[in-house]
């Protein structure tokens, strides 16, 4: 096994631990536990990417298409945020629907990879 392997492997575990941790603690009330487990979420997601672009490089692969797909995946979470949260809603709804453009932008850049 290759060090680049190995280190995917832990980073991916980790990550999905985190984030899996973070997310339960988010969506269940009776824990009351939000805002830490939205930060448990946030340094899962940032393993997760860490372990993305690792298994990326390692291959031989650029690193552009994850990141697309990343910033869209961001942009629709922070519009869907502010709908939400009840304040500027408007602004929400065009940055959550630019989000969705560039993830439905990816299907025929995915079709065509495969």
């Amino acid at each position: 096994m290759k060090k680049s392997s190995f280190a995917t492997m832990i980073l991916g575990t980790v990550g999905g631990l985190f984030f899996a941790i973070g997310m339960c603690m988010c969506l269940l009330p009776a824990w009351g536990a939000f805002v830490p487990g939205v930060i448990m979420g946030i340094i899962g997601a940032v393993l997760l990417l860490a372990t993305l672009i690792t298994w990326r490089k390692s291959s031989g692969r650029s690193i552009g298409l994850p990141l697309y797909s990343i910033a869209g995946v961001i942009l629709f979470g922070i519009g869907m945020s502010i709908v939400v949260a009840g304040s500027k809603i408007a602004l929400g709804i065009i940055i959550g629907i630019i989000g969705m453009v560039m993830l439905i932008s990816l299907v025929p850049i995915l079709k065509g990879v495969h």
